[in-house]
């Protein structure tokens, strides 16, 4: 027997199981290799680094190979794959986060799917896909961090709070996102909604504004170029609170501590997700994908390369990601019903004031 037919046995009883075995039987007339598009962070094809060692082994257990395609900041990915509805640059999206959730929902740019392994996941993420929209994949916390050196350096204290950002203490210290571009961007902008309430948060981003803070497009720039740690001139910006331990994962020298912290009052929930792309020409082999995206195989890769937490509860976490993230115990957070009701009015709104 070939490798090439036993791979096709290996993916029609894989998919026998996940999709029913009428359904399986079109997987061998599929292409062999599938496109997985993700937003920039997610690493480009690499053969030594873990998730590409993962993927690889999905395509030894199926025979379909894996390809990724890189779209750019979130927002960016989404406005992309909007454009494309029905006739994508790929076959799986991974990335699009609860933020930004709905927006493609109501662009139609995923085809429905209820993933195998869903069902043993926490309410808490399947909840906002309750028929198969998307498949949640990993959640994480947008949060301001500070460079502790340059605090230091400076006499200052790090803020404790939202409100604090707004202090003439902290005055041309902070880097944040553009809402309209970045998804990092649109949760802190939640977050300040969150935290100030409807008929407060415009006058907040007021006085931010008049504390001379820097907005920029994407995370990448606000982190590696604005930011004190990486070389900029702000020693605060938003991030993740699992940015500490890459800090200190990846450091030049050996660390025994983070040199960056995470503001924890600031933090708002974001839980990201993949889906099939809808007119995908392999929606057999996308959806063994998505399956493997939650398998405890792919998951345990999941934080220490994406630096953001897995949704399958059997992935047990590394002691220097416990060590040096932060996962707030009440973070900020608004209704997905609201943010999808109210998300171009916000983003209208804070325009005019950034722009003001």
């Amino acid at each position: 027997m070939s490798r090439r037919t036993i791979s096709l046995v290996a993916v029609m009883s894989i998919a026998a199981a996940a999709c029913g075995g009428d359904e399986a039987t079109s997987v061998a007339d599929e292409p062999d290799t599938i496109t997985l598009v993700a937003y920039d962070s997610f690493p480009a094809s690499d053969a030594e680094n873990p998730l590409h060692i993962a993927l690889a082994e999905f395509t030894t257990q199926t025979g379909i190979s894996v390809e990724i395609l890189i779209a750019g900041d979130t927002g960016t990915m989404l406005s992309k794959a909007t454009l494309t509805a029905g006739n994508p640059e790929g076959d799986v999206m991974w990335g699009i986060d609860s933020t930004f959730l709905s927006r493609g929902i109501e662009a139609e740019i995923f085809e429905p799917y209820v993933a195998a392994g869903v069902a043993d996941l926490p309410v808490e993420f399947t909840q906002l896909v309750p028929n198969g929209e998307a498949t949640p994949v990993d959640f994480g916390d947008v949060c301001v961090n500070y460079d502790i050196a340059a605090l230091d350096a400076a006499g200052i204290d790090p803020p404790s709070s939202l409100a604090d950002l707004a202090q003439p203490r902290y005055a041309g210290q902070l880097a944040v996102q553009n809402p309209a571009t970045s998804s990092p961007g649109l949760a802190f902008l939640l977050a300040t909604i969150a935290e100030f309430g409807d008929d407060g948060w415009e006058d907040y981003w007021q006085s931010l504004r008049d504390n001379d803070v820097e907005i920029v497009d994407s995370w990448t720039q606000a982190y590696y170029e604005s930011f004190s740690w990486a070389g900029g001139s702000r020693p605060l910006v938003v991030s993740y609170g699992s940015s500490p331990p890459f800090e200190v994962l990846f450091a030049a020298e050996p660390l025994d501590a983070s040199p960056t912290g995470v503001v924890e009052s600031t933090c708002f929930r974001q839980i990201e997700f993949a889906g099939v792309l809808r007119g995908t020409e392999a929606p057999q082999a996308a959806r063994l994908l998505v399956d493997f995206l939650i398998t405890e195989r792919f998951q345990r890769e999941v934080p220490m390369n994406l630096f953001v937490f897995p949704v399958n509860q059997a992935v047990v976490l590394a002691d220097e990601f416990v060590r040096y993230a932060t996962i707030p115990d009440d973070p900020l957070g608004l209704d997905p019903a609201a943010i999808e009701e109210s998300r171009s009015d916000w983003i209208d709104r804070w325009t005019a004031v950034a722009a003001g």
